[in-house]
């Protein structure tokens, strides 16, 4: 068990943390990262405010809805058709589209001549958007741009792209035809978005294949010059990415765990040696590293 411990840093010390990191990335013969929430934040995917208000204002003075996040759950009491015309545009503008900040773009210029490969419990999909090679991608609590059965009934997944397209174009008054309405084409039950939740998320035949690259390539780097470089992981899920990173570390001294995190960058007392914590905003410290 590790004794987390919060590791003070100074304005004083952000240029010799970022010498750091480029020293160790120049220098690692794996770079392994792992992304949360944080970095599409940083990014400026923000569910609430300005942006939230452009897309969903009508549902705002209607629902009462507050943010994009608590507005998922709110719509799943109302009908199919008003259901389906807030996640469309959800979906849409959060998965279809780039992130507004280069953030993404950035750190692959950091890494694309690099032996990496990704882990994020992000499911915007900004990582392929912004050019990062699919087979190096592990996204391990699913995908937007996928529906599933609500049910479900079978572990198959379902490209959602035309279908929430046409549910824009054609929604009026929050609310899309009710033929629109995605149903199962096995059992013929609503489907529902890709994501984890509960234990009816599907790992799909590509899910899995995923994840047994990524398990291949932590065993076959496991002893080498690895950088653990983690972007944005809060406390909602420690166990995906948090947790085996600081076990990995130190089971490896020629390991370096990097995190980057505005106002959660720490690390265990047991690696703090091989640790570089920077408690900053991701896109900055990305844009200085390149």
């Amino acid at each position: 068990m590790f004794s987390k411990i919060q590791i003070n840093k100074s304005t004083e010390n952000y240029s010799q943390q970022i010498e750091q990191i480029k020293d160790k990335l120049n220098n690692a013969d794996a770079v392994v990262i792992g992304a949360g929430a944080g970095l599409s934040t940083s990014a400026g995917f923000t569910y609430s405010g300005e942006r939230f208000y452009k897309h969903f204002s009508d549902f705002a003075e209607r629902y009462g809805i507050a943010d994009m996040y608590s507005g998922g759950f709110m719509v799943m009491r109302y009908p199919l058709e008003v259901f389906w015309a807030y996640w469309s545009r959800f979906i849409s503008i959060n998965r279809y589209e780039k992130a507004p900040k280069p953030v993404y773009d950035d750190l692959l210029k950091i890494v694309k001549n690099k032996n990496y490969f990704v882990l994020t419990t992000n499911v915007d999909h900004q990582f392929q958007l912004a050019g990062f090679d699919k087979e190096r991608l592990f996204y391990t609590q699913g995908d937007y741009g996928l529906f599933q059965c609500s049910v479900p009934c079978h572990d198959k997944t379902y490209d959602n792209y035309d279908a929430v397209i046409s549910m824009i174009e054609q929604q009026e008054n929050m609310k899309v035809p009710s033929e629109l309405s995605p149903h199962c084409p096995v059992c013929g039950k609503p489907m529902t978005m890709n994501l984890r939740s509960d234990d009816r998320f599907v790992e799909d035949e590509g899910w899995h294949r995923a994840a047994e690259r990524y398990n291949t390539f932590i065993e076959k780097n496991r002893n080498k010059n690895v950088v653990y470089l983690e972007l944005g992981v809060g406390g909602n899920t420690p166990g995906i990415i948090k947790y085996p990173f600081w076990q990995l570390t130190a089971q490896n001294e020629n390991a370096v765990y990097a995190c980057i995190n505005l106002g959660e960058s720490f690390c265990p007392d047991e690696i703090a040696g091989q640790s570089v914590c920077i408690n900053a905003d991701i896109g900055k410290v990305i844009e200085d590293l390149t």
